[in-house]
Formats: structure tokens, C-alpha cells, sequence
């Protein structure tokens, strides 16, 4: 019986981790439909009917025109032609589909499992919460493009930055509900005292994730193309102007970038003070393996976002940047949950 139940969670945990994957799939969409300036193509939200796109050259015009009377067409691109408006208008619908798909690829699982009686006591609660989290996610997104349908065709910075946020807690909670499912063996005792340093990096990275979508959202990637200097000096001028003062933080484009900046540096420290000390105490195995992608993601992450910086935001390398942000998060989380398992009784070094 046992031996069965561990079959059926190897079966739910690779459903949920193919359901990780079209999440972060559909926040990299995300990102390359901010980057276009696409996010605004769509101005109406229909959660059935909006699954068919225009397909006949009348339809095309008739949402061209509805896209007309908003502030986006009139301040920004007046004069566009339909085609430009069919590129832009793609990458919108392709990314709201895909959230639809992954609505539709999670509950038809779900209830194969449910009724068939596989899923283990208290997992139903966990999975009832990623559902209903997507359909907010869905609501959420919607808030987000509503901020840039009025005067200022410009999504919030901070609708925009809770919306990749939420996105990232619903990735996150998927893949530790997964982990539950396959990662069950403990490790040394010894190892247990980098618990709260891994799970304060998890947090830590969360936080540079979001201070990445202030960044996205106020476009202060565009200022200060040089690195390591802000422009002539390491610290720029005009940081914390704004009164009250903690407003900076998030609407001043040049103390936006300064704190991104700042927090990738301290980010930096801690992660490889967190390797040194993990490997100081003889890490091996599954453990070992989770740390050096954390120091490898790391790296990774630091050069493409200085490459975007120095290029001025090319859409690849800055959505390749907040790809690698999510896989960095992925290592740090994997690391946690690793280093939460308690110790078997009998525990040696093949565990870790």
C-alpha cells in the first residue's frame, strides 16, 4: 500500500512540476509582453470569450478601433497600422491564453486524482489554494492593465510588481508542495544550523524579484547605463529626494536602480557566505548539488543583468534576466526544503 501511495505522489509531484514550468513560462511571457509595450493591447478582459482571437480582417479592425479610443493609441502610437498592432496584440493574447491553459491543465488533473483517491490526506487543502490563487492571479493581471488604460498609458509600478510578485509565491508554493511529495530523506544533523541562513536567502531573493518588477515598472533600467559607477560616481546624486523621503524607493527612477543595485551586491555577499559555510561542513550529494546551482544561477544572474544594463534593456537579455531570477529562486528553495527534512535516525553523508 505504501509502495502505491509513493507511486501516486511521484505521479502528482511531476503534474506539479510541469505546472511550475507553465507558470514560469507565463512569467517570462510576461516579462517579453511588458518589454514590447504589448501589456495594453488588449483593452477588454473576457475570461470565456476571450480564448478566440480576431481571425477574419473585419474582426482584426474592430478591435483595432476599440484599442484606438485608449490613451495608448492616442499619446503613444497614433498613426500605428494594423499590422504593428496585430504584433503587439499577440503577445498579450498568447500570454492570457497560456494563463487559461494553465488553469484547464491544473483542475482536470486535480479531479482525475481527487476522485481516483490518490492524492494523500491533506494535500486536497494545498492544491484547493494553488487553484484558487491562479484565478486571483487572473483578477490581479487584469487590476494591473486597468492602471494603464486611463490618462497615463503606463501600467502602476506597483500593480505591476504585485502582480510578478504573486505570480512568483504561486511558482514557489507549487514546487515546495512538490518537493514534499519526492524529497523525503533526512540529512545530518550538523547541517540543520544553515536552515535559517537558506531560508533567509529564499527570502532574500524573493525581495530582489520584486524590487526587479519596480524596476520593470518605472523603466529605471534605462537610466545609468554604466556599471560599476551610476554615471560618474558609485553613489548618484538625487537619491531619497522625494518627500516623505521613503517614497524614493519606489516611484524615484535613479534611487529605484540604486537599491536594485545594492541589493545584487548584497545578495552576493550572503550567497557565497552561505556556500563557504555549507561547504565548510562537508556537504555531499543532493544537498551539494542544490548549492552550486545556487552559486551558478547566481553568477549567471549577475552578468545578465549587467549586460542588460550596459545595453540598455534588449528584450532577450532582459527577459533572459528575469528567467535566470526564478531558476535562482528554484536553487534556493530546493536547498531549503532540503535542509528542512528531518534527519533519519541513522543519518550519514548519502543522504546529503
Amino acid at each position: 500500500m505504501l509502495e502505491q501511495q509513493d507511486r501516486y505522489n511521484r505521479q502528482i509531484s511531476y503534474w506539479l512540476f510541469i505546472c511550475a514550468a507553465i507558470v514560469l513560462a507565463m512569467i517570462l511571457l510576461g516579462g517579453v509582453t511588458r518589454l514590447t509595450h504589448s501589456g495594453l493591447s488588449m483593452v477588454e478582459w473576457k475570461p470565456l470569450m476571450g480564448t478566440v482571437p480576431p481571425l477574419s480582417e473585419q474582426d482584426w479592425q474592430q478591435t483595432f478601433n476599440k484599442y484606438k479610443q485608449f490613451p495608448e493609441y492616442q499619446k503613444v502610437n497614433k498613426g500605428m497600422s494594423i499590422e504593428a498592432f496585430k504584433s503587439i496584440f499577440m503577445y498579450e493574447y498568447l500570454h492570457r491564453l497560456l494563463g487559461r491553459l494553465i488553469g484547464v491543465l491544473f483542475l482536470l488533473p486535480f479531479l482525475f486524482f481527487y476522485f481516483s483517491k490518490r492524492v494523500p490526506q491533506g494535500l486536497s487543502p494545498k492544491l484547493a489554494v494553488m487553484f484558487v490563487l491562479g484565478g486571483l492571479q487572473g483578477l490581479l493581471g487584469w487590476y494591473m492593465v486597468k492602471s494603464g488604460l486611463v490618462d497615463n498609458p503606463r501600467v502602476s509600478q506597483y500593480r505591476l510588481t504585485a502582480h510578478l510578485g504573486a505570480a512568483v509565491v504561486i511558482y514557489g508554493y507549487i514546487l515546495w508542495v512538490a518537493f514534499d511529495l519526492v524529497n523525503k530523506k533526512g540529512g545530518q544533523l550538523k547541517h540543520r544550523v544553515l536552515k535559517p541562513f537558506s531560508y533567509s536567502i529564499s527570502a532574500l531573493i524573493f525581495f530582489m524579484i520584486l524590487s526587479g518588477g519596480l524596476v520593470a515598472g518605472t523603466r529605471a533600467g534605462l537610466i545609468y547605463p554604466t556599471f560599476p559607477l551610476m554615471g560618474d560616481s558609485f553613489i548618484p546624486p538625487g537619491l531619497y529626494t522625494m518627500n516623505p523621503a521613503w517614497l524614493s524607493m519606489f516611484e524615484d527612477i535613479t534611487t529605484i536602480q540604486f537599491n536594485h543595485r545594492m541589493f545584487a551586491y548584497f545578495l552576493v555577499v550572503v550567497i557565497f557566505g552561505f556556500m563557504f559555510k555549507a561547504f565548510a561542513l562537508g556537504i555531499t550529494n543532493r544537498l551539494r548539488v542544490g548549492i552550486i546551482l545556487l552559486g551558478t544561477f547566481l553568477v549567471l544572474q549577475v552578468t545578465l543583468g549587467i549586460s542588460t544594463l550596459l545595453l540598455q534593456v534588449p528584450v532577450a537579455l532582459a527577459a533572459s534576466h528575469q528567467g535566470v531570477a526564478i531558476c535562482l529562486l528554484t536553487a534556493a528553495l530546493y536547498v531549503s526544503h532540503c535542509l528542512s527534512i528531518k534527519p533519519a535516525k541513522r543519518s550519514n553523508n548519502r543522504f546529503l
